[in-house]
C-alpha cells in the first residue's frame, strides 16, 4: 500500500522537515548518529543530515527511498538509506538519537515491541524523538490512520519509557501543512526524552 502511495513525483508529506524537528533542534548535536525509523520520502532524515548529524534511515517502500535519495542529492547531504521494515531491520547498533516521526501504522502489541527495540537502539544517555498523533486525531481526519488505538497519549509514552529524563512532553492542537498527507488542524504529541546513563532498560 505504502509503495503505491509513494509512486509519482509528488512528495506526499512535502520536502520540509516536520516542525517537531525544529522544536527538537536545541537538543541535537552535529556529529551524533541518528536512526530514522520508517523515514518515508526522506524529509526528516535529509534535514537532520543538513544539521551535521550522521543519519541512517530505513523504510519498506522502494518508491519512498528512491525519492529520499533524490532529495538528499538535491540538498547535497549524505544519508545512509536502506529499504527495510520493522521486522527486517537490524536493531543491534546503538545510536545517539532515535527518531520516530508519524510511525503510528502499528497497533498496540506491535508498538510495545517497537518501543522495546527503540530503547535497545539508543545508547545510554541517547536522545529519543517521538512525534505523532493523539487519539482525537481520528475525529479531525487530517492525517494518520483511522485507529484511535494506534495513537499516542502522554501517559502511554511515560510508561513505555519510564526512567527516561523528560525534555519535552506536550499534547496540543496545531495547524499542519506537510504535503497532502498531513494538512489541517491536527492533534499532536511531542515526546523528547533522554535515556538514562544506566544500562537498565526502560519500561
Amino acid at each position: 500500500m505504502w509503495n503505491e502511495r509513494y509512486q509519482g513525483e509528488e512528495y506526499l508529506f512535502g520536502t520540509e522537515p516536520a516542525n517537531f524537528l525544529l522544536r527538537a533542534a536545541p537538543w541535537l548535536k552535529a556529529g551524533e548518529s541518528v536512526l530514522c525509523i520508517a523515514d518515508g520520502e526522506g524529509r526528516n532524515s535529509v534535514w537532520l543530515a543538513g544539521q551535521g548529524l550522521r543519519v541512517t534511515a530505513f523504510d519498506p517502500a522502494p518508491n519512498a527511498v528512491a525519492k529520499a535519495r533524490r532529495l538528499a542529492g538535491a540538498r547535497g547531504v549524505a544519508v545512509d538509506f536502506h529499504i527495510d521494515d520493522l521486522e527486517g531491520w537490524d536493531w543491534s547498533a546503538a545510536h545517539d538519537v532515535v527518531a520516530g516521526i508519524f510511525i503510528q501504522f502499528v497497533g498496540p502489541e506491535e508498538r510495545a515491541v517497537l518501543f522495546r527495540r527503540i530503547d535497545g537502539a539508543l545508547r545510554p544517555g541517547g536522545l529519543l524523538l517521538l512525534h505523532g498523533y493523539a487519539p482525537r486525531q481520528v475525529e479531525y481526519g487530517t492525517g494518520g490512520p483511522p485507529y484511535r488505538e494506534n495513537m499516542y497519549t502522554l501517559d502511554l509514552l511515560h510508561q513505555a519509557f519510564a526512567g527516561y529524563e523528560m525534555l519535552r512532553a506536550e499534547d496540543f492542537d496545531a495547524e499542519v501543512s506537510e504535503g497532502t498527507g498531513h494538512s489541517g488542524r491536527s492533534a499532536l504529541i511531542d515526546f523528547i526524552a533522554r535515556k538514562p546513563e544506566s544500562p537498565a532498560r526502560a519500561g
